[in-house]
């Protein structure tokens, strides 16, 4: 007979699996809310980059992106959180800052997750966004745009287009993260306090993972339009270069467009994305 054991012993195997269900589950169901906040932040307008028409554009670099990026996020935030939990048992349970201890356990843990999502997300991205905008048709015709580059600006040139807008994504991506996982982690404990349970339900999860990207939304807009823009632009340009031209042909208001979509998007996205790992987690803890 068998013993009953967990479906998934390594921890890492399943935040593994769970963050790729997670990441292909709200890229896609939540994909057209994403499209509409890319042309909303176009340099071209959001009617000349598509308006509502084709809002699935670029969906199939999402669908190859989404699943390894995700899973590269969860299993390098369950990594290093766990060697924090160990030093932690090693000094048997100090906290060397106090009552701020795990909350920047879990800011250290999910910059190293998004640096590294970073390596499949930002080509991903440039793909996307252009299909999105409508500067290509498809985000194969993107692709192959930017592959037939190679002629005029060599291996490395097309390696630099793929990856344009890196420094800035990073930037933002820390920034989004260092605020929405740690504020998701809290609110998860103080819900198992209040209950007194060991465990999160996916719809814990997802609610406080709604509130937790909304907040992180907000703040970190700016940062969205810039990455937008240095991804969409013809020509490759500095990160602050294209700041400042920004701010002196547009002013700083330009910086909050797209707001809207992208705070419901993410909202509905953390809901999505942070309820489905947890249950993905979840099912794959319980025993046989």
């Amino acid at each position: 007979m068998e013993s009953p054991t967990s479906k998934v012993e390594s921890p890492f195997a399943r935040a593994l699996l769970a963050g790729a269900l997670a990441g292909t589950t709200v890229d896609l169901s939540l994909y057209p809310i994403d499209t509409l906040k890319t042309r909303l932040q176009s340099s071209a307008g959001f009617y000349q980059s598509g308006g509502f028409r084709g809002i699935y554009a670029g969906v199939g670099s999402a669908i190859i992106g989404s699943a390894p990026g995700a899973a590269l996020f969860f299993v390098s935030y369950e990594y290093i959180k766990s060697l924090a939990e160990r030093a932690r048992e090693a000094e048997q349970g100090k906290k060397w800052m106090g009552d701020w201890s795990e909350p920047v356990e879990h800011m250290a843990a999910a910059s190293v997750g998004e640096v590294a999502a970073c390596a499949v997300r930002v080509p991903t991205e440039v793909v996307k966004q252009r299909a999105q905008a409508k500067q290509q048709q498809s985000s194969l015709a993107a692709l192959r745009f930017i592959l037939g580059q190679r002629r005029n600006i060599g291996v490395v040139g097309v390696w630099r287009e793929m990856y344009r807008g890196w420094s800035v994504t990073v930037m933002r991506e820390v920034p989004f993260t260092v605020l929405q996982f740690p504020l998701w982690e809290g609110l998860k404990e103080w819900r198992r306090r209040k209950t007194g349970k060991n465990g999160i339900t996916a719809v814990e999860s997802g609610v406080f993972g709604s509130v937790a990207g909304a907040v992180a939304a907000a703040v970190t807009t700016p940062l969205d339009v810039l990455k937008t823009r240095l991804m969409l632009a013809r020509e490759r340009e500095r990160a602050g270069v294209l700041l400042m031209r920004i701010l002196r042909e547009s002013g700083p208001r330009v910086f909050f467009a797209g707001m809207g979509p992208r705070v419901l998007w993410i909202s509905a996205g953390g809901a999505v994305f942070l309820g489905s790992y947890q249950w993905a987690y979840n099912a794959m803890s319980e025993p046989r």
